[in-house]
């Protein structure tokens, strides 16, 4: 078994931050993923929003770490080239009775360090967010509220983590972890690629934080899947608001939103309901009317006809506060679990937290002599205006061989992508946004395919969406 220092297990937005803080350590640390790909877990479904810290508990935890990690992840996005967007959001209020819960939310805000909040009236709203509802009469406005895009948020920590001497092993599902026999090493981890020697653990399984746990005999606290189903409009409707506009909250949800996204595409949503499958991402009827009634009464001229697609996403709920702990009882064993939102905005803050536990807990941790904080942005034809495209098609004309036409993603883009780790169908678009438009990859998807057997060398029977189980082409057998 090869030895580490830090085994993290789980590859989302949790996982990587925490594996590109401890790369600035001379540490040997690795990542362990269930999935084909990173960001297929809880961060593929994230909604993109970096929260200011407005709807948390004073005390809470995860408004403490929401706030600080609102800081980091506008520093941390320069130096990783992400395009982080600051747009600002609004809790509406309907009455004079909401009104007074803005007043409430602003000093809970306020209390825990969130800044520049001002609540607007209906005069402001009208100049700033003219097709929101007039029945809206106020809103809790923070400026400091941004958007991201979560999977290639995920992807870039990953890679500038793996530059910085970080491994990653993806479809390496944990099954068994035993305290370890051999000098060096406190523990031994079983997985489906292997066993593995580690020190120190970080579980950051996300859904399946509950389970890991369990396998080091830590079992008082319990994942409950929350299912948020959301809906995204076509592209067409980008400016349909200016900033992300949130209802009043509820006791166990932010509630219905309609939502800006770093790529243009608004979206509505999520649902919020407890399901006892962590792995059911179905849809409904009855949660798209929810939705749209809901969205239309922030903003009337959203209609079902602007949806291109439905989907959902699980969160992990816990019941309560994050769980972030040394076990003392699996000593060397902490637990990074119920990491639901505002988990996005959060992670750079837990991965310094995180850190902070291991040093108390015994692991030295000296700074490299060189970090590689920063990396190379890529180019997106879809977000840079047409002079940067020109130049680059001068420079490549790659660029200009539109494999995506939905979302104006070029062969260059889906190489590119491929050769920074994409495996899958689902890897590229979440990298590119190729298959992300109104047809659904009905134009693209073949091209696709093809440059994936050219670059990888795969064959057409073992190219899939998602992993295996998602093949898109099926092999012929005949009969006997």
């Amino acid at each position: 078994m090869k030895p580490y220092d830090v085994i993290i297990i789980g590859g989302g937005v949790i996982g990587t931050s925490i594996a590109r803080e401890l790369s600035r350590y001379k540490l040997k640390v690795a990542i362990l993923e269930k999935e084909e790909e990173l960001a297929f877990g809880v961060s593929k479904s994230n909604s993109g929003i970096i929260h200011p810290g407005t709807q948390n508990p004073i005390h809470s935890l995860r408004g403490r770490l929401c706030v600080q990690g609102n800081a980091l992840t506008r520093k941390m996005s320069r130096e990783l080239g992400i395009d982080f967007k600051e747009v600002g959001e609004l809790i509406v209020a309907f009455n004079e009775e909401d009104r007074l819960k803005l007043v409430q939310l602003k000093d809970e805000a306020e209390a825990l360090g969130v800044p520049r909040l001002k609540i607007v009236d209906r005069a402001w709203l009208k100049i700033n967010e003219p097709n929101l509802s007039p029945e809206v009469i106020a809103a809790l406005y923070a400026p400091t509220a941004g958007i991201i895009s979560p999977y290639r948020w995920v992807y870039d920590l990953a890679e500038n983590a793996e530059s910085n001497g970080v491994e990653i092993h993806a479809s390496t599902k944990v099954e068994k972890i035993l305290p370890s026999t051999r000098t060096g090493g406190d523990f031994e981890i079983y997985t489906s690629k292997g066993g593995f020697r580690s020190r120190y653990i970080v579980n950051a399984a996300g859904l399946f934080a509950d389970d890991i746990s369990r396998l080091v005999g830590i079992d008082d606290f319990k994942i409950r899947a929350r299912l948020g189903e959301e809906f995204l409009l076509d592209k067409k409707k980008e400016n349909i608001t200016n900033h992300l506009i949130f209802p009043l909250p509820s006791k166990d949800s932010k509630g219905v939103l309609v939502i800006k996204t770093s790529d243009g595409n608004p979206m509505i949503g999520p649902t919020a309901q407890d399901v006892d499958s962590k792995t059911d991402l179905s849809t409904s009827a009855e949660g798209f009317k929810k939705v749209l009634s809901s969205a239309q009464r922030l903003v009337p001229s959203i209609n079902g006809g602007d949806v291109i697609a439905y989907f959902a996403g699980l969160r992990p709920a816990s019941g309560g506060d994050f769980i972030i702990r040394h076990e003392a009882k699996a000593p060397g064993f902490i637990n990074v679990a119920g990491i639901q939102s505002p988990g996005l905005t959060a992670a750079p803050a837990i991965a310094l937290m995180v850190s902070g536990l291991l040093k108390k807990n015994g692991l030295s941790l000296k700074r490299k002599l060189f970090f590689h904080h920063h990396r190379k942005r890529e180019a997106h034809l879809f977000n840079i205006p047409l002079s940067e495209t020109k130049r680059l098609i001068k420079r490549d004309p790659c660029y200009g061989d539109i494999v995506c036409r939905c979302e104006m993603v070029s062969a260059k883009e889906v190489t590119d992508a491929i050769k920074r780790g994409a495996k899958t169908l689902d890897g590229i678009k979440f990298r590119t946004r190729a298959q992300s438009g109104r047809c659904h990859g009905s134009f693209c998807t073949t091209r696709l395919m093809k440059i994936l057997e050219e670059e990888t060398g795969k064959k057409p029977t073992d190219i899939t969406k998602r992993g295996k189980g998602s093949e898109i082409v099926k092999e012929d057998r005949l009969c006997d």
